[in-house]
């Protein structure tokens, strides 16, 4: 089955140009996402806006812009189950909950610093997100208030929980992979994966294996800044 999909993906490459450009911003793309069903792909920019482009068929179509942001739209997530909400971080000190059903959005939440990473636990409860001051804030997704909040002594660079949401991973500018219990938020263990600064994590649709990548040394040579995985 894998096989056959992989086969059909090369054809469609083949035959499609392999790539396609969509305009969306008037400045650079920080981050992209796709809604939970596959139907939606949200972009944040440095534009202080974030836009939604539904899937009809081989194409993108832009559905709306969303504005409201002071400040850059550094990342952006998705409800993990429903595909109608997505959440913004923003170096404005705030994060934005929009619904795409009535273009607006539904909240807006203060935190303490300017925010970088952002991601939304799997039971849909929570939405975690980190600042540049390295504090990870965890806020009610259903009353806006904050949870709990967490000041870490290392460069936190990504977030997120494993699919079975009792376990909140952090990568560092240590290159290491920090694994903490949920919701207590105690240490379990730290994994060397990289030599130099660890950028991003994302897990398998399993929940069984991660991937992570790693920011390219000044003098390293080319083709150094790579990934790794590994399995839980």
């Amino acid at each position: 089955m894998a096989s056959q999909y992989y086969q059909e993906m090369q054809e469609s490459f083949r035959n499609n140009n392999k790539s396609r450009e969509f305009p969306a911003h008037t400045a650079k793309v920080h981050s992209v996402a796709w809604s939970c069903d596959g139907r939606r792909l949200a972009s944040g920019s440095f534009d202080k806006t974030a836009s939604v482009f539904v899937l009809e068929k081989d194409r993108l179509v832009k559905e709306n812009n969303y504005r409201g942001h002071g400040d850059s739209v550094d990342q952006l997530c998705w409800h993990p189950t429903n595909p109608d909400l997505f959440v913004t971080a923003s170096g404005d000190k705030t994060i934005r909950i929009w619904d795409v059903r009535t273009t607006k959005c539904i909240a807006t939440v203060n935190t303490k610093g300017e925010n970088i990473n952002i991601c939304w636990s799997p039971d849909g409860q929570t939405i975690a997100v980190g600042n540049k001051d390295d504090v990870v804030t965890f806020i009610d997704a259903k009353t806006h208030r904050s949870k709990a909040e967490e000041q870490f002594k290392f460069e936190v660079n990504e977030i997120s929980w494993n699919n079975d949401n009792d376990m909140f991973f952090l990568t560092n500018g240590n290159g290491c992979i920090n694994i903490l219990s949920y919701p207590e938020l105690k240490p379990i263990q730290s994994i060397n994966a990289h030599p130099s600064n660890c950028i991003c994590i994302k897990f398998d649709p399993t929940g069984k294996y991660f991937a992570t990548g790693q920011c390219r040394r000044p003098g390293q040579p080319v083709g150094r800044g790579g990934t790794g995985w590994t399995g839980l």
